[in-house]
This record gives structure tokens, C-alpha cells and sequence, in this order.
């Protein structure tokens, strides 16, 4: 048996869609449907527990608060590894620190997060971050609960360059609590605990090449933490790059554009993704 790659056979056929915090699968349904008119496969695996509506998810939050980081990887990696070849990953916020993390384990041709929540030692902070995490940080009790936005704190955190209407639009929509343990421990936290956390990266690795795609106007996760996430890499021999898109918030998978944003992500991840061999007899 010899192994030989063809255009083809050697180009990925799936997207693999990581969706963040504050959020489910629901998010991606843009996404989803415009990458399969284009004949891919295109699944949005939600958080363990999260498989549910986001109607449900918030009227028992239970499964949110207990959920842990490992956990979550696991979970997703065994959705990619039971793949018959590697897809492309793309994740959205702290769906994008869970895809660096699964890129560290080799999964994935390529890979693009958006708006990335930083994996961890990127220790930049600005304020509109602090402000936009501040209604889970200002109570240590949070670390045990589901902590969820009000519509105005939603707005601040993730719309901001919406109308108020239709940023609560969106708030009513697609919006759920979060894990109040990973914005304390593998957020601004993490940095200042000792020892690895389970948000650790070894960034001299080699990997899948990763696109950072930075929101000009993203108050919780603005450029600058994509920025300082992608110049870590530095030491990696693969293919690590930054782009930003003027004028977008948070929201920038789903405001009005967003469809730039998908195709540019796509066309990105399809020049630059691993070729997969294909043995042949």
C-alpha cells in the first residue's frame, strides 16, 4: 500500500462549527447553512448537556454551572475523531480557546477562531473586558453558578454596534447563562494561578495553521487579546495569522456582514489546510 494525495481527496469535506460561551449551536445557524450550500459537511456540536434549546437551557441552568473545560474538550474531540478525515475547525469566543486547545492535541486541517477568548499566559486586559465580564467577576459566589447577561449588559459585552433593539433581539433569541468557574478560572484568573491550567498551550508546537479573526469594535474580547494570543505562536512552525474586520463587535459571526466574515474564514482555512494522504492499494 502506498499513500498518495489528490486535490480532491487530500481538501477537507467537513466544518466543524465550536460555538462560545454565552451561546449554543443556534449561533451557527448562519454558518451552517451557507457552508453546506457550498457541499460541506457542517456539524455545530454543542457543549455536553447543551444538546437541549436554548428555551430549556435557561429555565434549568444546572447543567451550565457544573460543566467543566476537560470535559468539554473531550467531548468535542470525540465528535473530530470519529471523523473519517480531519475537518476544518472554526470556533467562535471561548469556543475559539477550545479550538486552539484541540488543535494542540493534532486535530484538524485548519482552523479559524473569531473573537477568540485567550488561551492561557496572554495576559492582555482591557477595560472594556473587565467592564463586560464584570456581572460574573463582581460576586466570588458566581464561581459555583450559571451567570447569565441582562439584555443591557448583552448589548455592552456583545452587540454593541447594534441598536438596542435589535441587540435585545438577539439577547431573547440566543442568549443563556455561562459557567461562572471558567470566566474566574480560565479567564482573567488563570493567569495568575500557579502552574498549567487546563486553558495551557504549548505554543512552539507544530500544528494546524490557525487564523485569529479580530472584531475592531469587540469590547470582551477586542483586538488586542487576539493580537497577543496569535504573537505566542510565534515560536510554532505553523502557519499562525491575524486579520481584523473594521467596525464589527462580538457579534461578528451573525451582524449584519457577517457573510464576509464566513467566506473569508473558509477561503482561508481551504488555502492553507494540512492535505489529508489517502492511501491506495
Amino acid at each position: 500500500m502506498t499513500d498518495e494525495t489528490t486535490p480532491d481527496a487530500a481538501a477537507p469535506d467537513t466544518i466543524v462549527l465550536v460555538h462560545g460561551l454565552w451561546m449554543t449551536p443556534r449561533s451557527w445557524e448562519g454558518w451552517k447553512e451557507r457552508f453546506e450550500q457550498k457541499g460541506f459537511t457542517v456539524l455545530t456540536p454543542a457543549y455536553p448537556g447543551f444538546e437541549i434549546e436554548v428555551e430549556a437551557l435557561r429555565e434549568n441552568p444546572d447543567v451550565i454551572a457544573k460543566l467543566t473545560v476537560p470535559e468539554t474538550v473531550d467531548h468535542l474531540a470525540g465528535v473530530i475523531e470519529a471523523l473519517p478525515r480531519p475537518p476544518i475547525i472554526m470556533g467562535h469566543s471561548f469556543g475559539g480557546t477550545l479550538t486552539q486547545l484541540l488543535l494542540a492535541r493534532g486535530l484538524g486541517a485548519a482552523a479559524v477562531v473569531m473573537d477568540s477568548a485567550p488561551t492561557e499566559g496572554v495576559r492582555v486586559t482591557p477595560l472594556s473586558q473587565v467592564k463586560s465580564l464584570f456581572p460574573a467577576l463582581k460576586n466570588p459566589a458566581n464561581r459555583h453558578k450559571a451567570v447569565a447577561f441582562t439584555p443591557e449588559e448583552f448589548h455592552y459585552a456583545f452587540a454593541n454596534t447594534l441598536s438596542r433593539e435589535d441587540s435585545d433581539a438577539v439577547w431573547e433569541k440566543y442568549a443563556i447563562a455561562a459557567p461562572g468557574e471558567w470566566i474566574w478560572a480560565y479567564g482573567l484568573i488563570a493567569n495568575f494561578k500557579p502552574g498549567m491550567q487546563e486553558t495551557w498551550v504549548d505554543y512552539a508546537e507544530d500544528r494546524a495553521p490557525l487564523l485569529f479573526i479580530g472584531g475592531e469594535k469587540d469590547h470582551i474580547m477586542p483586538p488586542s487579546v487576539n493580537k497577543s494570543n496569535a504573537k505566542h505562536y510565534a515560536k510554532s512552525p505553523a502557519i499562525t495569522e491575524y486579520v481584523e474586520f473594521p467596525g464589527r463587535s462580538h457579534w461578528i459571526c451573525a451582524e449584519p456582514g457577517w457573510e464576509e466574515v464566513a467566506d473569508h474564514a473558509l477561503d482561508w482555512a481551504l488555502a492553507h489546510a494540512r492535505p489529508v494522504a489517502v492511501g491506495r492499494a
